[in-house]
């Protein structure tokens, strides 16, 4: 039976990875003359009891089971009734029912191509589709590039779509609505068209949001007990880009971080809103007549630095290779613009050391290497790292020497990573504001007889609590440091 089910979850997995159009999979294990039936959700397995083939009530109970499945309408078989297979144009098409932004009330787009696919068998699913407006021309030599993305994923969510802070769709209107006019920004951020939380209709007829709590109805859910709540969102944006990695030099680099920091801080200052997840994911690379640019995308992590309660939310969020410490270790500490700040020269760091393209991936292991430690699962250990490797420019010039040598340029780009760091750390009048680490052992007094040091263990304050009060003076700082080289 064990190998039965780790069959199970392979197969689930393969499934979300090559089906774009579904929400959940049943599936049927058996051991022996036991069969079990069992549907996985975004973040819920729900099991039956065995059905013991040998007997009559066991083999009753799964025929029942089979005809019932057979008779389902697809959306109980787990698709998603809103993407559908078109055969004449030989796509799939996706709906989008809208009640915010510029869209129509509804809109069926056509499918171009899936940049995202859901890779877990259990979480967010975050599936990302270009798509177009008009069918696709059957023409070979026809231009089928699509310029809007939607973006469809199961994210947690907390109460009522009116009550939610979480909202990613809400979040990127007011982004949208916040930096409408402002030039200088366009291109750097997807711009919201439409959407907002998927519905479904409930035994009743009625509409409602659908989440894993409407899914599986109310008597499953209670069995559940505190399982986060999931909704399903889809989101329609205009702007598309390629992944970080098909830049082609340190200085394409360079440029795109500075435009999406300089995006990442208007954001802040006309919308109040903290994006709280750079990562290399989150960042994608265009590219026109001008040259090339960034765009900051993914706020579904983002906050409203208004609210004082969400400004300290201590959850986890992000990739870890790129999470700052303050992040990672989910104190209480007010979340600023220096998380997002301390991401972007992690970013810095793991692309200088493992390159970001087969042309810069370094020949030889990297296993070994201090920044190794950046990507360990348990936060506190990967915190504690980062402390460490961040403390002083001695010791982080030790992350700096593994960046690969073969890669052009990467000796000014070490200097430049290494003067970021110190705008971030070291360069404050106040000298508890700089280092990276707060309890130490400090010298406090000579002795008489100049044959020893006296030390007592004295407990100073976070320096990134204490930097935390002038986030904002020290951003402008960081992002002079990023546009000198541009």
């Amino acid at each position: 039976m064990e190998k039965g089910f780790a069959q199970l979850v392979k197969y689930t997995h393969e499934i979300y990875w090559n089906q774009c159009n579904r929400h959940f999979i049943w599936g049927l294990v058996s051991g022996g003359s036991e069969v079990k039936a069992c549907v996985f959700g975004p973040n819920f397995l729900l099991a039956s009891q065995f059905m013991d083939v040998t007997s009559t009530a066991g083999r009753l109970e799964l025929i029942r089971f089979l005809v019932n499945w057979s008779f389902c309408e697809p959306s109980k078989l787990g698709y998603d009734p809103a993407i559908r297979f078109n055969w004449k144009y030989w796509c799939f098409t996706i709906d989008m029912v809208n009640s915010n932004g510029p869209m129509p009330a509804q809109t069926t787009y056509y499918l171009r191509e899936i940049v995202v696919i859901a890779e877990r068998v259990f979480g967010r699913h975050t599936r990302c589709f270009v798509v177009g407006e008009q069918p696709p021309s059957l023409d070979e030599n026809s231009d089928n590039s699509g310029d809007i993305l939607i973006k469809d994923a199961w994210p947690e969510v907390s109460g009522s779509a009116e009550d939610d802070m979480r909202d990613e769709s809400k979040l990127l209107e007011r982004v949208s609505n916040g930096l409408a006019g402002r030039s200088e920004f366009n291109g750097l951020y997807p711009k919201f068209l439409g959407g907002g939380r998927m519905q479904i209709q409930n035994a009743h007829g009625d509409s409602v949001d659908e989440t894993t709590r409407t899914v599986l109805g109310e008597t499953v859910w209670a069995q559940f007990g505190d399982l986060p709540l999931r909704a399903h969102m889809r989101i329609a944006m205009s702007g598309v880009g390629e992944p970080l990695k098909t830049i082609k030099s340190i200085y394409e680099l360079v440029v795109v971080i500075y435009d999406v920091m300089r995006c990442h801080m208007g954001i802040l200052k006309h919308c109040q809103i903290l994006h709280r997840d750079i990562s290399e994911a989150n960042i994608l690379v265009r590219r026109d007549d001008t040259g090339v640019h960034g765009m900051l995308i993914d706020f579904d992590h983002s906050i409203d630095i208004t609210d004082e309660g969400y400004v300290k939310r201590t959850e986890r969020t992000g990739t870890r290779p790129f999470m700052s410490i303050n992040n990672l270790e989910g104190e209480l500490t007010k979340r600023t613009a220096l998380d997002d700040w301390e991401g972007i020269i992690y970013i810095f760091c793991w692309l200088g050391t493992f390159g970001w393209n087969r042309a810069t991936q370094p020949s030889g292991s990297v296993s070994k290497m201090a920044i190794a430690s950046w990507n360990d699962y348990d936060e506190m250990m990967n915190a504690n790292s980062k402390r460490r490797d961040m403390d002083s420019s001695r010791i982080f010039t030790e992350i700096t020497k593994g960046f690969n040598p073969n890669i052009p340029h990467i000796s000014a780009f070490k200097k430049f990573v290494n003067g970021l760091r110190a705008v971030l750390i070291d360069d404050h009048d106040d000298p508890n504001m700089r280092g990276a680490i707060f309890d130490k052992n400090i010298i406090s007094e000579e002795s008489d007889t100049d044959d020893f040091l006296r030390e007592e263990y004295i407990t100073r304050p976070d320096p990134f609590v204490e930097r935390a009060a002038h986030w904002e003076s020290i951003s402008e700082s960081n992002i002079e440091s990023v546009e000198q080289p541009v």
